[in-house]
């Protein structure tokens, strides 16, 4: 199964398993920036449910022998609103699922998700601001990162002219990435 048809499977078992989600990380800065390859797909979830339905819920949305999902590791990534792992055995493509938290950005970023066509699909991503703010997060994050620095820097130059720059300042203040937007803003040459 190609890397697309993971996500439009995993979209699918997601909504009719009810679970609240949005695609972020390099699948999205690729759509809404330079397209790269990525060796995982990152999906938000909102699990509203008691650790141990939503963990049996998830297991059943992605059963063996296809799929490899720990049980327990979902459990405990849901008590701990931290993240958990989808394999598909079959092309060892991964998935990366994240707990949405109480953290104001996490709660903003996902209540400004928008529908963005994909493959044939639709699927709810972070908007451009909130691409560029976690891909300079992420840079931090790990210690200077220029392939995250990179992906923000040619999200920010595709959608340069339509980003709300105020809300860019704003959080990227709050988040402590001031000085990395500031040089994404020196570096780019936008795409008009």
């Amino acid at each position: 199964m190609s890397q697309p048809e993971l996500l439009k499977l995993v979209a699918q078992r997601l909504e009719a398993a009810g679970i609240d989600y949005m695609i972020t990380g390099s699948v999205v800065s690729s759509l809404q920036g330079e397209p790269r390859a990525t060796h995982d797909i990152d999906v938000v979830v909102a699990v509203g449910r008691p650790a141990a339905a939503a963990a049996a819920a998830l297991k059943t949305a992605f059963p063996e022998p296809d799929f490899y999902l720990d049980e327990a590791a979902v459990r405990d990534a849901i008590a701990a609103r931290g993240m958990f792992n989808l394999i598909d055995v079959r092309e060892g493509d991964k998935v990366d699922f994240w707990l949405l938290t109480d953290d104001p950005f996490d709660r903003s970023r996902f209540e400004r998700r928008y529908v963005e066509p994909f493959e044939d699909a639709q699927f709810p991503v972070s908007r451009p601001e909130d691409t560029i703010l976690m891909k300079l997060r992420w840079a931090q994050k790990l210690g200077g990162s220029e392939k995250q620095f990179v992906d923000g820097l040619r999200v920010y130059e595709v959608q340069h002219g339509r980003l709300d720059e105020a809300y860019l300042d704003r959080w990227a203040a709050t988040l402590g990435v001031t000085d990395a937007l500031r040089h994404i803003r020196t570096e780019a040459h936008p795409i008009e």
